[in-house]
């Protein structure tokens, strides 16, 4: 089975999604279950993961109904407060919910450059285990040095890394971000999803040739066993 690992639903809207900015003024547009399926049966991708795009609780429960009600979609990464001192208490909630299989925050997004690495939200990350909870690491490249020290503090829990940390391909700097990813590997509770990478280079001058040692360096890094496309 060809699982597609990561996507995003939404009823659109300029002020929740307002990363959506004018070079990407192409997805400013519904996209839904019926919309997906659409492109995943000539794709030849049987089951998806729903991964959450805002950052509410809402959200969570959005796509897990939709989940419930579309046999193509075999999991959920939702989005929780992992901060709040509730947190266990809230995951009790959703434990006998079949679809959850992750949680994610966008880190990527926080003007504080060491929230990762704050008392409480790793408080929060403690508990996901206990839940069977995977958490997914959306960062920038730059932030890879403390994502490291982050999984450094758990080392019993399951990490994704989204979008390979998103590199600088637009200006195809590798150097720095192959180091440090290289390193993030080494640590064998994380592994890598390989998407996002045309989002990270010019969207109307990309090619594969620009790509490609991005995706080597992955492979090399994390090898085929850990690796999802998504």
């Amino acid at each position: 089975m060809i699982i597609d690992s990561h996507h995003h639903f939404w009823n659109y809207n300029p002020v929740e999604y307002d990363w959506i900015d004018d070079n990407m003024s192409v997805i400013r547009r519904d996209f839904l279950p019926d919309d997906l399926i659409q492109e995943i049966v000539g794709a030849g991708v049987e089951g998806v993961i729903s991964v959450q795009a805002r950052q509410n609780k809402n959200e969570t429960n959005w796509l897990l109904k939709l989940a419930s009600e579309n046999e193509f979609i075999k999991g959920v990464v939702g989005w929780f407060d992992l901060k709040s001192k509730d947190i266990e208490k809230e995951l009790e909630q959703y434990s006998q919910n079949k679809w959850l299989k992750g949680v994610r925050h966008v880190v990527q997004g926080e003007p504080d450059p060491e929230f990762i690495l704050g008392k409480e939200f790793n408080n929060g990350i403690s508990v996901l285990k206990k839940y069977g909870l995977i958490y997914e690491i959306l960062i920038f490249w730059h932030q890879l040095d403390n994502a490291i020290k982050f999984v450094d503090n758990h080392p019993n829990q399951q990490f994704m890394l989204d979008h390979i940390a998103k590199p600088d391909i637009r200006n195809n700097k590798i150097l720095q971000w192959k180091k440090l990813l290289k390193e993030l590997a080494k640590r064998e509770n994380v592994s890598c999803k390989v998407s996002g990478l045309v989002t990270e280079a010019d969207y109307q001058k990309w090619n594969a040739d620009q790509l490609h040692p991005y995706f080597e360096t992955v492979l090399e890094a994390f090898g085929p066993g850990r690796i999802l496309y998504g």
